[in-house]
């Protein structure tokens, strides 16, 4: 069974995410992750400037799936993979981009069987308000941060963690 296990705020810096956007998926993303690590996409980002991304903020270097829109006609469902970036690091060809100010993150651990852990967003936004945290209606995004080793090493239990985000005040 999942269970938020922790909650917190983070200050990042001016980030651009680099990516590829996709539309709302009917069947998930999974299949869209796996191109990823087929054609060595991740690496090609990784290497678009001399600094680590690990450097730029804790867990810089973790790997995104980041949300935005409301899925309506007006505000379709956005899908991007990828990762944040520092501000003004170069986008290789193929590749989109979205760029952020300074910002404070509310962050939700989710613990449990990885197949528990996807679309926990509602109760991770619910946990941050009853926390106090209030979102950033200029930055209606969210994201799941793939961290390792907290999402790809196991515990003894066979559990991970996944980092689901939100752009907080």
């Amino acid at each position: 069974m999942r269970e938020i296990i922790k909650e917190y705020r983070q200050s990042v810096p001016a980030l651009r995410f680099i990516g590829k956007k996709y539309g709302d998926s009917a069947h998930g993303y999974g299949a869209m992750w796996g191109e990823w690590f087929e054609n060595g996409w991740f690496d090609i980002i990784e290497k678009q400037n001399d600094v680590n991304a690990k450097d730029t903020y804790e867990d810089g270097d973790a790997y995104i799936g980041l949300i935005g829109g409301s899925g309506t006609a007006e505000n379709p469902m956005e899908y991007w993979i990828g990762m944040f970036m520092p501000e003004n690091t170069p986008v290789p060809e193929g590749f989109g981009y979205l760029d952020f100010p300074k910002s404070e993150l509310g962050i939700c651990w989710v613990y449990g069987n990885e197949n528990e852990l996807y679309g926990n967003y509602n109760q991770c936004s619910e946990k941050l308000i009853n926390k106090g945290f209030e979102f950033n209606a200029d930055l209606p995004w969210c994201f799941e941060r793939y961290v390792c080793p907290r999402f790809t090493t196991p515990d003894e239990k066979g559990k991970v963690i996944l980092d689901i985000g939100f752009f907080v005040k």
